[in-house]
């Protein structure tokens, strides 16, 4: 406690629940499913453009890891742009660039300008989601952070199931269904006007870059909206004053982009980062392996399209409960054990459905599957921004996710050959041994629960 009263940190812990809260948590979380329902798209459009044009194996292989490697670089550049622009502004600029390009594949005729469209929308997608969770957890009260940083992943659900039900509904319906398909996905771009104007930034940012004033005023609207009042200046945490970030010179404001990908390996952040590295890398690995090629491994089982969609749309739904569980266990159990847990139970689900051929088999094990992976990345997206102070957090979740996507990059390509050497059995083998990895892995990473930010 400082002389002029509570920091801006405390002060911000210490505020109930608010329709302020709430606006930041559904305007970040519709932005998080409209990507959601970009990247369930593509599993259905693939689907379609294997029988419309014919296209391989390879080639559709092809069209899902070129947007990932978009993704890749886009997570890495969008967590260091936050830290240097600010979370909103990165926000509705990588919401732009995907919508746009998203629309844009509508209207392609041939694979290579796809290939183009989809790198663009992965860049932008990719930059998206490490800077919503970071700009979530920032403005969220310590007690039920990780709570409310799941129910944000939650909307990933939303937007896949709507996904789900584009590709039953509309993507089939007609020959150009999946050009219709990629032209809902441009609804994006005008969401990112609302992001721009309707959301404020985040004021632990702010107070970082020296902008005590603007936090002082976005923290007090917070407070009146709880009802409380607040007169004295809030204290200038972190401009210009933050503490040296283990050695490496890193002090919170105008930092170069090198310094902070360097203080991610200082003596105080290795262990952490290498667990979150390899946590993210397996569970990509693993979830995008199996998700963007359930629709194609069930048309290659015998259903036909239809029916395979319809599937896919029910073993989506158990998504929702996956989250919710999540979402109350993370505050209860701590961090680590959340995802450690979901993570083995997606690795038991995975081996089921491998090995199962009945339709009710299918898609019990496919549930499961769903409500166990789609929980670990809720309790995933919950801790990594936790485990670094604010003047990394967005550079710490946005590289963690670019390495996650060099695994979603390889596991469309490698998935088919798998298929071949050994089929569905061998292929959810090999994603269970990924996730059981990822699960101990996730003891080597700090687990704030109930604890108060790193501000640095």
């Amino acid at each position: 406690m400082s002389e002029s009263g509570p920091s801006l940190s405390q002060r911000l812990d210490a505020l109930p629940f608010t329709r302020k809260h709430g606006r930041v948590l559904t305007g970040s979380g519709l932005g998080w499913a409209l990507d959601a329902m970009d990247v369930g798209l593509i599993s259905f459009i693939i689907a379609a453009l294997v029988q419309q044009w014919g296209i391989s194996k390879g080639e559709s292989g092809l069209i899902a890891s070129v947007g990932f490697l978009g993704m890749a670089i886009g997570a890495s550049l969008g967590g260091l742009l936050a830290d240097r622009l600010g979370r909103r502004q990165v926000f509705a600029i990588t919401l732009l660039v995907y919508g746009v390009a998203t629309g844009a594949s509508a209207l392609v005729g041939g694979i290579a300008m796809l290939l183009v469209l989809r790198f663009f929308v992965g860049l932008g997608l990719g930059a998206e989601l490490p800077v919503a969770s970071t700009y979530v957890s920032e403005f969220a009260p310590a007690r039920i952070r990780g709570r409310l940083i799941v129910i944000l992943e939650a909307f990933w659900a939303v937007g896949w199931t709507a996904a789900a039900l584009i590709g039953y509904f509309v993507v089939p319906a007609s020959e150009n269904g999946w050009r219709w398909a990629f032209a809902l996905g441009a609804i994006p771009a005008v969401y990112a006007l609302v992001v721009r104007w309707g959301l404020p930034e985040s004021p632990r940012w702010l107070a970082g870059r020296g902008c005590t004033a603007e936090a002082e005023r976005i923290v007090a609207q917070f407070e009146a909206s709880a009802g409380a009042s607040r007169t004295s200046p809030v204290p200038a945490v972190g401009a210009g004053a933050a503490p040296d970030v283990a050695g490496s010179g890193l002090s919170g404001a105008n930092v170069a982009a090198r310094s902070r990908v360097a203080a991610l390996w200082s003596p105080e952040f290795r262990l952490r980062t290498a667990s979150i590295w390899l946590v993210w890398f397996c569970v990509n690995f693993a979830y995008y392996g199996a998700f963007i090629w359930i629709p194609s491994i069930l048309v290659d089982a015998g259903f036909d399209l239809v029916r395979s969609f319809g599937f896919t749309l029910i073993i989506t739904l158990a998504q929702l409960p996956g989250y919710a569980v999540a979402a109350w266990l993370i505050e209860v159990w701590g961090r680590r054990l959340t995802l450690s847990v979901f993570l083995l139970g997606s690795a038991g689900s995975a081996v089921v459905f491998g090995t199962v051929h009945a339709e009710a088999a299918i898609i019990a094990s496919g549930m499961a599957l769903s409500f166990f992976n789609l929980g670990a990345w809720g309790a995933l997206y919950a801790v990594t921004p936790e485990i670094y102070p604010t003047s990394l957090r967005a550079t710490g979740a946005g590289w963690a996710a670019g390495v996650g996507r060099i695994a979603s990059i390889v596991a469309p390509l490698v998935v088919p050959l798998m298929l071949v050497v050994g089929g569905a059995g061998l292929t959810f083998a090999v994603f269970a041994v990924f996730f059981f990895v990822a699960a101990g892995a996730a003891w080597g990473l700090v687990d704030r629960r109930g604890q108060a930010l790193d501000d640095r």
